[in-house]
């Protein structure tokens, strides 16, 4: 059986996540950042994988927790060990079978400001898997930002949506 579209989407996604990972020293990468955006390159990378983790989590217990993330401070200091476990969820997630990514699963998000316990909806993996490429895009655009601000350039399509990508490319052929 061929691998589903959605272990593609999660490869090309962590994969461009070594190629920041690839561009950038520990010190560069650990380093606080002045400004609204006071914390490190290495703290949004590690924040992107957290919810990677919390989903192969998901995948071996059917719960996706994403308020229970890790926060695993070498994942935030270390360039070497956010690349090991990059390379890591490639191939764990990389190996969901479809089968397994249309299971039925729990997922618990805090979602409100209040006071209140955070609400668990019904999903399945597949869903999830589709939330956590989506949602490292939209930090690969904020880390493509904080990358300029330090000197680190990173490829046109880093933190682009492959929607914004498709259409910008049908865009530029209509003119063509």
């Amino acid at each position: 059986m061929s691998k589903p579209l959605l272990n593609f989407a999660v490869k090309d996604v962590l994969e461009q996540g070594c190629t920041f990972l690839d561009r950038v020293s520990d010190e560069v990468y650990a380093r606080r950042l002045e400004g609204p955006f006071a914390s490190s390159l290495g703290a949004h990378y590690r924040h992107v994988l957290d919810h990677f983790l919390c989903l192969t989590e998901g995948i071996r217990t059917g719960r996706v927790n994403y308020d229970q993330r890790h926060r695993n401070p070498q994942l935030e200091s270390s360039v070497s060990y956010a690349r090991f476990v990059t390379e890591r969820l490639i191939d764990e997630i990389g190996g969901v079978t479809p089968d397994v990514l249309q299971q039925q699963c729990t997922v618990t998000y805090s979602v409100d400001y209040g006071d209140g316990d955070a609400g668990a909806v019904r999903s399945n993996l597949a869903r999830e898997v589709m939330f956590c490429v989506g949602h490292a895009i939209h930090h690969y655009a904020l880390l493509k930002l904080l990358c300029a601000g330090e000197g680190v350039n990173l490829p046109y399509e880093f933190g682009v949506a492959p929607s914004t990508l498709k259409h910008l490319e049908a865009d530029t052929a209509g003119r063509g």
